[in-house]
């Protein structure tokens, strides 16, 4: 069976979001629009499903990282502050619409809180790996169709430079 792991990341993301859009437990917040994605941004998203975008990264980024708390997604989500003259530094992203997120896939029933070892965060459960899951078979099942057509073409444009390159010989040979 395909796994997340075989697709695309961004692709997967992309189509996750579109799938999460359909399920009820999960909504953008009224303060959204509004809303900076961290302290390391000048300006609030452009994109208005940026929400939904965000959590499907979100669900991906448990699954890939096991038990993961809030602090190191804030990490992973940060990103360099532009200070103008002064030296850039790394600024956390926002624990808010993190805790919301996770909060949101947690009554969806994709994460759960769980303890491994030392270790405590949220992890996927098995409906949010099966989720993801379908998501890639899909993904890698359009795959196979849409390198086929592109070798089609590729093979079609191979043989029109032949028949070019043959064409150029016979009208050499007559001159």
């Amino acid at each position: 069976m395909t796994s997340m792991y075989d697709v695309n990341a961004q692709e997967l993301i992309v189509k996750a979001a579109e799938e999460l859009k359909k399920i009820p437990e999960i909504k953008a917040p009224a303060w959204a629009t509004f809303v900076k994605t961290g302290m390391h941004k000048e300006r609030p998203p452009v994109n208005g499903d940026w929400w939904y975008i965000r959590t499907a990264s979100l669900l991906r980024a448990v699954y890939r990282l096991g038990p993961v708390g809030v602090s190191k997604l804030r990490t992973k989500y940060g990103g360099r502050k532009n200070r103008g003259v002064k030296k850039e530094h790394f600024y956390k992203g926002s624990g808010s619409i993190l805790r919301k997120s996770l909060q949101q896939l947690e009554k969806a029933g994709f994460v759960k809180f769980a303890e491994k070892g030392v270790h405590k965060g949220r992890v996927v459960t098995p409906k949010g790996r099966s989720f993801l899951d379908k998501i890639a078979t899909q993904m890698y099942g359009l795959k196979p169709k849409q390198q086929a057509k592109a070798e089609e073409n590729s093979e079609a444009k191979k043989e029109a430079k032949q028949e070019q390159k043959a064409e150029k010989k016979a009208e050499e040979k007559k001159q």
